[in-house]
């Protein structure tokens, strides 16, 4: 007979994991009362590259760099498939995008992954986006993007892995359903991540076992996207990515992780430009616009990471006649720590037969107010997997409301009766 408390301890700890971790996160929204004065997001092309693409990590609120290799891993955090334990695995994800503004908007992620050998692993993705159907004044049309991406991973010793991906980048905004358009929004650009995970397995906290995951992707360093009726270029979503995940292993048959991200494009930041009465931008001699705070976003993709740092305007002060006199003291350091998105979750599995799960995800009021609770499940039998995942909005006119997830999984050589969060024969 199995023992009830095996299913009630681990609810208690997955309903107090999920309290601290909202805790936290409440804590930093009101040090941060800076987001109900300004709007100031940061925007950039291909934003569809940033989608949580499966329902694992997006039940448990897209904190998905430090859980325990899967092929999804991919997207998260690619070094991570350098310790995973299957010969082979696939992995299909479909969810349905925005359907309440744009009909037949959807996103779909295919990736794998392979064990050449216990220290190395090979993988590769398929990003697509369907915009739908749009009208505009010549009629309708629909656009798409997609990516495809190769990595390779390669243990370092045996607690580290490092990971390379390359990208390439496609993105049609505008494709003519109607022949009297004669232009279109096509552009292309390539990427590369680099990645690293560090892992401790059957560590102890008190006398149970435990796995530590951590690692860092810096992911879509590239080229600006050039679309062909555009003379901008625009910044990829060059992005950093820091996380950790803790497993803990209650007994032979139930097992617990918490899982939080630390996220930050490394994009520059719109600065506050000088205006007219009319409201229309003061140029220099040169036609550059007068900067009043902040950095000149106009730079290179290496300078604009660096810079992404250190380039926040701040939040701007007006004398009783409208005019700027600075920005408010603190304002700028306030912004930068805006810029960072947390996200946090919990799983809970049962003899590797079925998962909970529920997560939390921040980002502050002046850069985008997504603010949503994550909750999901997932089933596995013999070689397949199926998770779910929904999201439900935490803030006003939030357009991911109501998300779905939806992803099946197929593993080959899964050893069966061990850890999803590591390979014992693997790791020391």
């Amino acid at each position: 007979m199995t023992n009830p408390n095996h299913f009630s301890r681990p609810f208690f700890l997955l309903a107090f994991g999920l309290l601290c971790s909202v805790n936290l996160i409440a804590q930093i929204n009101q040090w941060q009362k800076a987001d109900q004065i300004q709007l100031n997001s940061i925007t950039t092309a291909v934003p569809f590259l940033m989608i949580a693409p499966d329902s694992r990590s997006s039940a448990m609120g897209e904190a998905g760099l430090g859980l325990s290799t899967d092929a999804n891993t991919l997207h998260w955090n690619p070094s991570n498939i350098a310790f995973g334990k299957d010969k082979f695995q696939a992995s299909y994800s479909y969810a349905p995008w925005m359907r309440d503004f744009v009909p037949a908007m959807n996103f779909m992620y295919l990736s794998l992954y392979g064990k050449l050998n216990k220290s190395q692993a090979i993988g590769g993705s398929v990003h697509y986006f369907s915009l739908g159907e749009v009208a505009d004044t010549t009629g309708n049309y629909n656009g798409n993007e997609l990516a495809f991406d190769f990595t390779f991973a390669q243990k370092i010793g045996d607690h580290w892995s490092g990971g390379l991906s390359a990208r390439y980048i496609y993105s049609s905004l505008i494709e003519g359903a109607n022949s009297s358009r004669d232009y279109s929004m096509e552009g292309q650009s390539f990427a590369v991540d680099l990645s690293m995970t560090y892992l401790k397995s059957k560590a102890k906290l008190g006398t149970k076992d435990l796995d530590i995951r951590a690692g860092f992707n810096i992911s879509n360093v590239g080229s600006k996207m050039n679309y062909t009726d555009s003379i901008d270029l625009d910044f990829l979503p060059t992005n950093l990515r820091l996380g950790t995940a803790f497993t803990i292993h209650l007994n032979d048959k139930n097992e617990l992780t918490w899982a939080i991200n630390f996220n930050k494009l490394l994009v520059p930041t719109q600065p506050i430009y000088a205006t007219d009465a009319m409201g229309l931008p003061i140029k220099y001699s040169d036609g550059n616009n007068v900067i009043l705070s902040g950095k000149d976003p106009n730079v290179s993709p290496a300078k604009g990471m660096i810079q992404s740092f250190y380039d926040a305007p701040g939040t701007p002060l007006y004398n009783g006649q409208g005019k700027f006199v600075g920005v408010e003291n603190g304002s700028v350091f306030k912004e930068e720590i805006n810029e960072i998105n947390i996200s946090t979750g919990l799983e809970y599995y049962y003899a590797d037969l079925f998962a909970l799960r529920a997560g939390y995800f921040y980002e502050a009021a002046t850069k985008g107010n997504r603010q949503f609770v994550t909750l999901g499940a997932g089933v596995h039998y013999t070689n397949f997997t199926f998770d779910f995942s929904y999201l439900i909005a935490t803030t006003q006119r939030n357009t991911l409301a109501n998300t779905m997830h939806f992803t099946l999984m197929f593993t080959l050589n899964d050893t069966k009766g061990k850890s999803k969060s590591a390979d014992p024969s693997q790791i020391n």
